[in-house]
């Protein structure tokens, strides 16, 4: 149970923490993470600790590493039946495990997902099928299982540094420490997500949150990357990409808006107002999308939209010079 716990925790690795290597980035915060030293994990997996380890949960900016949930999951493996703990009698009830484990299960996947390209591809295949106006076809299955054979080239080399940087060193040996494991797996996505809102230049969303978390930004230049923890750069990340999905769903939909105005005018000018427009312009544009091979099109533009380093150490030591304060 204790295993199954951690493999589950890996899923859950890109979700929240407190700050990473000190890069610069555009909007850089005064340093306030002096003191506070973060609460070690349990280990003897008892209840109460257990329940410090929870605690852990309310993002500290003053802290080193802020919330370690690969600590917090390890110490409720260690409370779980059979986990390893030195006190049997605290462990945690059948109930409760099996209430933990599918919490996790059902939040690990939409997690994973937040802190990658999924939504902006999800969003511009949706805008394309509305703007065909073939609402049923392709099925949504499709839409989604093609958006997620794309995240998966997109995000190959952010995983595959993930692994060799922290899943690889943890299996050999290498490393033991959860703080270390939690900052070496979660870099390379915090990289990716600062990649695209430079490459989007939505640095204002990234801005409205600090701001809102009482971080002064009135000087962003004097920021830096480790300034920014998880839980203000996810959402940040993810207005960007909503930005960007609807930027791109705009430049789709004007070829088809054409041609539904040009059916609508010449119905209207041969009084023929009670034929639907969609009726005639459905294949008209079904054969524009072919003819001009759309697929590969909007697939190919979409997976160029992204910006994925060509090394580690590149995103590791660029500076981000965001284009103004929020």
């Amino acid at each position: 149970m204790k295993h199954l716990a951690f493999a589950l925790a890996v899923c859950v690795v890109f979700l929240v923490g407190g700050t990473t290597l000190a890069q610069p980035i555009g909007p850089p915060l005064p340093d306030l993470r002096s003191g506070s030293p973060t609460m070690p994990y349990a280990t003897d997996g008892s209840a109460p600790q257990l329940l410090q380890q929870l605690a852990l949960m309310v993002p500290d900016s003053k802290s080193a590493v802020g919330m370690n949930p690969l600590a917090v999951m390890d110490a409720a493996g260690r409370a779980m039946p059979g986990g390893g703990g030195e006190s049997p009698g605290s462990a945690l009830s059948a109930p409760v495990t099996i209430l933990l484990l599918l919490t996790i299960i059902s939040l690990a996947p939409a997690i994973v997902l937040m802190t990658t390209c999924f939504p902006r591809i999800l969003i511009v295949l949706g805008l394309l099928k509305q703007a065909i106006g073939a609402q049923g076809v392709p099925p949504p299955q499709v839409i989604t299982a093609l958006a997620l054979f794309m995240t998966m080239i997109v995000m190959a080399p952010t995983y595959d540094r993930v692994y060799k940087e922290a899943i690889a060193p943890w299996s050999s040996g290498e490393i033991r420490d959860m703080d270390t494991l939690w900052l070496r797996a979660r870099q390379p996505v915090r990289d990716f997500m600062f990649d695209q809102i430079e490459a989007t230049g939505n640095w204002n969303s990234l801005y409205m949150v600090l701001e809102y978390r009482g971080i002064d930004t009135s000087e962003p230049e004097r920021l830096t990357r480790a300034d920014v923890d998880m839980v203000s750069l996810i959402p940040a990340f993810m207005i960007g990409e909503l930005k960007a999905a609807f930027l791109l769903g705009f430049r789709i939909y004007l070829p088809f808006l054409v041609i539904d105005m040009v059916i609508s005018s010449l119905l209207i000018s041969m009084s023929m107002m009670m034929l639907p427009p969609v009726l005639i312009s459905l294949p008209f544009k079904l054969l524009l999308f072919v003819m001009v091979d759309g697929w590969q099109l909007v697939v190919g533009g979409l997976l160029r939209s992204f910006v994925v380093p060509a090394h580690a150490a590149v995103a590791a030591a660029s500076s981000v010079t965001g284009g103004g304060g929020g």
